[in-house]
């Protein structure tokens, strides 16, 4: 479920802090072909120069600065007594 907090513009805010003055602005949207990992690339200008940050989409709705752990497969007991 989508709440304020899971939102791409929510972590662009507390990550980026754009402005009016310097906004921010989507470089590059991705969707792995092998993955389908999304991800977000977005840039900000600030005093010191443009600074980039990659979002990434998590299965639970989040956007984060650090990809979603790759699924791996798993043999559990369960599995085996079937």
């Amino acid at each position: 479920m989508d709440t304020p907090e899971n939102s791409l513009h929510w972590a662009v805010d507390k990550w980026l802090a754009p402005s009016p003055a310097h906004p921010a602005r989507v470089v590059q949207l991705c969707r792995s072909h092998l993955t389908g990992m999304r991800f977000v690339r977005i840039e900000a200008w600030h005093a010191g120069g443009s600074i980039a940050i990659i979002f990434f989409r998590h299965e639970d709705g989040t956007w984060n600065v650090f990809p979603p752990q790759v699924r791996r497969l798993s043999m559990s007991p369960a599995r085996l007594a079937a």
